[in-house]
């Protein structure tokens, strides 16, 4: 129907195209990613691209949270598949196929930053949805149980080797090569060969090692036997038990139990996560406990109690951060991480028949 023509920063309508234009062709349907235009008296069509399959996948499932549809205007679960399968139209990489329920959707990429571009953009427009753990996808090659490997490059100064050395040692990756980076005597250049669950959570800790001074990037390599346990969050959470506004006096109440999410002023609910404990088991507190009003003068004054600085949480940070059994609330104008099972007595209860059935 129309054919254009690519100009500086636009485009303009010809009637026809040379070698090495780049155009738009439009009146063509249905047409995908490889498809060839040709003449239709001699037609000979090009290979098609072979495009790289998914490497993990998250569960993408309707927000039934407490406050679901305060902020958002894309709720349902019709309302997220029909993104999806648009977002399938022009994203050659992803793969959507149906969970366990029909509120739930697996959502498979090319990696965490590819489906976090895409929770990302569903937040901007208003969605509303619920997001679990990344999984890599495990394959069955020559009856054996194969995992993604991927190339990591780390190019970071000379004094933080040892520090990038011991943050790779426990993540089952193997060193390819170390050498000075060209044009820079004090920065070294290195390659390793790692699992794609050793990236998980890997960013973050890097940039607290080198204080930020390490540049790193990693591809897809291939398919390889798996290599063993890697080691997960080391510690447990804050559950928060009430709902309510947070206070600035149960947050001083809780000031060496560990780092905190909120901040005075924000709303919580019950099975959100609030902060992240000091220890390693999970342990739940009412942060929107206040102060006692009685006639009885107090020795000690409001303006002394002591709160810690929250801790931001970014969308790929949170990604890293929750296991099996959390969520990540995705709002567009908030992010929270919660408990799958809201309520205290039903994580017991879960947690119960899972120790009953190992046994």
């Amino acid at each position: 129907m129309q054919l254009h023509r690519f100009q500086g920063l636009g485009k303009e309508e010809t009637d026809f195209i040379e070698a090495g234009d780049v155009c738009t062709v439009s009146g063509l349907d249905p047409i995908d990613i490889g498809n060839t235009i040709a003449c239709p008296d001699k037609p000979s069509s090009l290979p098609i691209i072979t495009i790289d399959e998914p490497t993990m996948h998250i569960t993408f499932r309707v927000n039934d949270g407490p406050f679901a549809g305060r902020d958002g205007k894309s709720v349902t679960s019709r309302n997220i598949k029909e993104r999806l399968d648009k977002e399938l139209q022009q994203n050659v990489a992803l793969r959507v196929e149906q969970g366990q329920t029909p509120e739930e959707f697996i959502v498979s990429g090319r990696g965490l930053m590819h489906i976090g571009i895409l929770i990302e953009n569903m937040r901007r427009e208003g969605f509303e949805l619920c997001a679990g753990k990344p999984n890599v996808i495990i394959r069955k090659i020559d009856d054996r149980r194969q995992e993604p490997v991927e190339l990591l490059v780390i190019d970071c100064p000379t004094e933080c080797q040892s520090a990038v050395m011991s943050l790779l040692g426990n993540r089952r990756s193997e060193m390819l090569r170390m050498d000075a980076k060209s044009g820079a005597s004090d920065f070294l250049h290195m390659e390793f060969k790692i699992p794609s669950r050793g990236i998980f959570g890997l960013h973050t800790r890097m940039l607290n090692a080198t204080q930020s001074r390490a540049i790193m990037h990693h591809i897809f390599d291939r398919y390889e036997p798996m290599k063993g346990a890697i080691p997960q969050r080391q510690n447990g959470v804050i559950i928060a038990t009430h709902t309510g506004s947070v206070t600035a006096y149960a947050l001083d109440s809780l000031y060496d139990r560990g780092f905190f999410f909120v901040k005075p002023g924000d709303q919580v609910y019950e099975g959100q996560i609030v902060g992240e404990h000091c220890k390693e088991k999970d342990i739940t507190a009412n942060v929107t406990k206040a102060k006692q009003l009685s006639n009885v003068r107090a020795s000690g004054k409001d303006d002394a109690a002591k709160v810690r600085p929250m801790r931001q949480m970014s969308l790929e940070a949170a990604l890293e951060y929750i296991q099996d059994d959390e969520l990540i609330e995705i709002c567009p104008n908030s992010i929270r991480l919660r408990k799958r099972m809201l309520r205290e007595g039903d994580r017991r209860r879960a947690a119960h028949k899972g120790h009953t059935r190992e046994k």
